[in-house]
């Protein structure tokens, strides 16, 4: 159960493709289901011929699908309903929320939906209210994580959870140039409009470096428009393919990741699959694949000076890049759907 449609590039609704498309290649029947509405409140508005037609148009023109940006196995089966009332729902063996906004809509589905589950990707204050969504953490769901940090976070308030560490796709990323071909120059970062998610103090950072390093060249990437008034030695690219993305990776020396919070961090765990070093905020959910001076830098949160100076440590000491590039990639290739996916089968068999 996803909360939207899936047109622009979502890591967690990545995470749920990634599983149906594992699920379906083992056998299983799996059907993603996509909210036009959530709220009791913006379900009303359906009354209303304007949003009706709304989502009928986007229905009929399957306009809640990711094939811009994400590739499924044709088996899986796509649905767009106007909210996850039970009444749209199939009977199924395991039905499973994504949010704490779907959460709420699933603990109250039959029992002919099957056993509930709910995956807890982050700790999602930063979309709701903080006890509301802590209220959902104690709804009569079998709880799945992300993280060791969320595990002991759902465990300190008193529930039990299966721990099912994402993979990473290694079709999709790879080294293509080696990281001693690289100009030891290049920085590559995600820009994000959310707060959680830092960027202002990379851009803060980013700024610091180039008054010390004429020569930087960024680029960064998003879902949404560039931020105002870049500067010409920054490129920015909107929406990029999943090619171009891997091309971006492949270019940069150096990854900047300046989350201030992650629930896991896939774009610097890409990153470091196609060879970049990286600069990462000491954040719970970077930790599951990072370890500061193993495989990467890691700064205080918040920090845009530690990043500075992580960045111009990688550029000025090419042993240092290349031994924390080379150790990063050896690391992340443990990480793959095929064990995530076993794991997320025995969980839904089982429980």
């Amino acid at each position: 159960m996803l909360p939207t449609d899936g047109t622009v590039p979502v890591g967690g609704y990545k995470v749920v493709y990634e599983y149906a498309n594992g699920l379906v290649q083992r056998g299983h029947d799996v059907t993603v289901t996509h909210a036009f509405y959530l709220q009791p409140g913006q379900v009303k508005l359906l009354w209303r011929p304007r949003h009706w037609m709304t989502f009928l148009k986007r229905w009929a023109l399957r306009r809640y699908t990711p094939e811009s940006w994400f590739t499924l196995d044709p088996a899986v089966k796509l649905r767009f309903v106007p909210w996850l009332h039970r009444w749209f729902m199939p009977a199924s063996d395991a039905v499973v929320a994504t949010s704490w906004e779907t959460a709420e809509w699933v603990a109250g589905y039959a029992p002919r939906h099957g056993r509930r589950f709910y995956l807890i990707q982050h700790f999602e204050d930063w979309s709701g209210d903080r006890d509301q969504v802590l209220r959902t953490w104690h709804l009569p769901l079998h709880k799945i994580v992300i993280s060791r940090w969320l595990e002991a976070l759902v465990a300190q308030h008193g529930e039990p959870s299966s721990y099912i560490t994402n993979g990473l796709d290694f079709k999709a990323f790879g080294m293509d140039v080696a990281p001693q071909d690289r100009d030891p120059h290049t920085v590559a970062m995600l820009y994000h409009q959310s707060a959680w998610k830092g960027s202002r103090y990379g851009l803060d950072a980013l700024m610091q470096v180039r008054a010390q390093c004429p020569m930087l060249k960024v680029t960064l990437f998003g879902v949404g428009p560039a931020p105002a008034d870049l500067p010409a030695w920054i490129s920015y690219h909107q929406l990029p393919s999943q090619r171009l993305l891997r091309e971006i990776y492949n270019q940069a020396a150096i990854f900047l990741a300046p989350s201030l919070t992650e629930g896991w961090g896939l774009p610097p765990a890409e990153a470091m699959i196609c060879g970049a070093a990286v600069v990462l905020t000491d954040v719970d959910g970077h930790r599951e694949f990072a370890q500061a001076d193993v495989n990467a830098l890691m700064c205080p949160p918040a920090n845009a000076d530690a990043l500075a100076q992580g960045v111009l440590a990688l550029m000025s000491d090419p042993s240092l890049r290349l031994r924390l590039a080379q150790a990063a990639s050896a690391s992340i290739q443990s990480f793959t759907w095929s064990r995530a996916c076993q794991a997320m089968e025995r969980t839904l068999a089982t429980n």
